[in-house]
């Protein structure tokens, strides 16, 4: 995790010599052009405002595109419509929790939160201790806590303690306050105190499924649904219906990982499936799919899959830390972990050398630059359906340096458009017109009146990086023991950004023979792509023909 992170935070966009993942300062091959005008685009008209909102529908369910790849059935979303909504408090979607400025307006405040361990300023909740935190997260007869705070205390909670030690404090608060393992209790104080204990466990079941993959955390929450099952017939029937649906979500991440797996262990160099098998290999992206739009849709339906399987907590996994107030180990050392967001960063990697691969596979040179051309092409459809990640994965590649050093080929490729593309995704001032790009079709989408225009998928890496930035900049602590909440309300308000654009639903049809070769055919390693392009235009100077040797020697078996 430790190396996985070095690459990512040191990622801007590439140039020449770099890997997809890693930070160069140096220029790319087309120069920028800050004077060039962009071509009317659906941003146009949206470029100039100034906020973001966080909000979006909930998530509805998509058939996966991995089904493309083996018959793996999916049963069920991650994210489901909460159950029992008539009999439950009523709490807003992701879409309703946070402001312009990050804060929830409109905490509950009782008389006990004023004296218990937390501190308030304008209503805002800014620090408390952890034990008040935790009660201020449990409901009573007459609170239930709001839908931000749960949301931005189970995202943060992690930081100090394992999910599930404070699930056992909250199952301990809920039977001993709340009198649950007493038959004799007040029957009308259970009617009114289960619904709400019933709705906390959906939310976290709901949001932090992943959870739930700990023995401990599903031993606790069968033990705290059993109680209130039994209750009443009512509420039996909405405990059972919560654990179904958390188990088929759970079930859906297991197949998910073993299809990846499968992707991954039949994944081979081109180069050696060239050597052993020349034949197999006659066909290119382009006969497979000519039209780049098409192509851009389905590249659209791989990222929305692998963003709907990032856990919200493993952006704070991957950050996680010792808490300096607790003796004990990490955090997450002893629970099984999720790779989908490192799943999701080798996607792009694997899209950078694809498209590498496919610039420098063809012999002649008009049919190099005709595959210039059509990605240039691609990757300004991403950039109009608002898929920025694969824009940045597509130019990625071909400012790797086996590709940009053909220069012959280079010469036959008319560049404008991909000078706009460069000048969009500019690292310099901070990526100030990816994110003026971002601001525009976050903005559309709130006034979408299709799903095509609900589409958001950020450059995933530099999100990683700003909130990675943001968890770093603020103490977790404040120099009197309490949690920093102030700090934990910005990065949930990032962190549920980013949850209301993995929700959207694809639109586009999807093209099984499309997604069946973006996901699995071989691409070449960096030194087969160097081969490549030194066989395609040869060596300019000394440096370079001793690199050709060596590896004609190594990859070929012949100098």
């Amino acid at each position: 995790m430790a190396k996985f992170l070095a690459e990512l935070l040191g990622c801007t966009l590439p140039s020449k010599g770099a890997s997809p993942m890693f930070e160069s300062k140096s220029h790319s091959r087309v120069g920028l052009k800050s004077s060039t005008k962009q071509k009317s685009t659906i941003f146009s008209a949206l470029a100039s405002e100034k906020s973001l909102s966080d909000c979006k529908k909930e998530q509805q369910w998509k058939p996966s595109v991995y089904s493309s790849i083996t018959p793996v059935c999916f049963p069920s979303p991650l994210i489901e419509k909460p159950i029992g909504k008539e009999s439950m408090p009523q709490t807003p979607p992701f879409s309703a929790m946070f402001d312009s400025s990050g804060y929830n307006r409109n905490l509950y405040q009782s008389a006990e939160d004023s004296c218990g361990g937390l501190y308030y300023h304008d209503n805002n909740l800014l620090s408390g201790s952890l034990e008040a935190l935790i009660q201020h997260l449990v409901p009573n007869v007459d609170y239930y806590p709001d839908r931000t705070y749960i949301f931005t205390f189970l995202l943060s909670s992690r930081l100090f303690m394992h999910p599930y030690e404070l699930m056992a404090k909250v199952c301990h608060l809920c039977v001993e306050h709340q009198q649950l393992s007493d038959p004799d209790s007040d029957k009308n104080q259970m009617r009114k105190i289960a619904p709400k204990i019933l709705q906390l466990l959906t939310e976290w079941t709901e949001t932090f499924p992943y959870d739930f993959r700990d023995e401990r955390m599903m031993r606790n929450l069968k033990d705290l649904a059993h109680r209130i099952a039994s209750g009443e017939e009512t509420y039996r029937k909405n405990a059972q219906q919560m654990m179904q649906c958390l188990i088929r979500k759970l079930a859906t991440l297991s197949q998910y990982e073993e299809v990846l797996a499968k992707i991954s262990s039949t994944s081979t160099d081109r180069l050696t499936v060239l050597k052993t098998k020349p034949q197999s290999i006659q066909r290119d992206i382009i006969t497979i799919c000519n039209d780049p739009y098409t192509l851009a849709q389905q590249l659209t339906h791989i990222e929305l899959e692998r963003l709907n399987y990032i856990g919200p907590e493993e952006f704070v996994q991957a950050f996680v830390q010792k808490d300096p107030l607790d003796n004990d180990k990490s955090c997450y050392s002893e629970r099984k972990k999720t790779r989908n967001l490192e799943a999701y960063v080798e996607w792009f990697n694997r899209l950078s050398y694809l498209v590498a691969t496919e610039i420098c596979m063809p012999v002649k040179k008009k049919h190099r630059a005709r595959m210039i051309e059509y990605f240039i092409d691609v990757a300004r459809e991403c950039f109009n359906i608002g898929n920025f990640n694969s824009l940045m994965a597509i130019i990625s590649g071909m400012n790797m340096s086996p590709v940009s050093r053909l220069k012959k080929t280079w010469a036959k490729v008319k560049t404008a458009k991909f000078d706009i593309l460069e000048h969009q995704m500019d690292p310099s001032s901070n990526f100030y017109n990816y994110r003026t790009a971002l601001r525009g079709a976050a903005q559309r989408s709130l006034t979408a009146h299709s799903s095509r225009e609900k589409i958001v998928i950020p450059f995933f890496s530099l999100l990683i990086k700003d909130i990675y930035f943001l968890n770093e900049g603020c103490a977790n602590r404040l120099p009197n023991g309490h949690v920093n909440f102030e700090k934990f309300w910005e990065l949930a308000k990032q962190v549920s950004e980013f949850m209301t654009w993995k929700q959207v639903e694809c639109p586009f049809e999807r093209d099984r023979k499309i997604l069946q070769y973006l996901l699995t055919v071989p691409v070449f390693s960096e030194d087969a792509l160097y081969l490549a392009s030194y066989e395609s235009e040869g060596p300019e100077n000394h440096i370079e023909k001793d690199r050709w040797k060596s590896l004609r020697s190594s990859l070929l078996g012949r100098v």
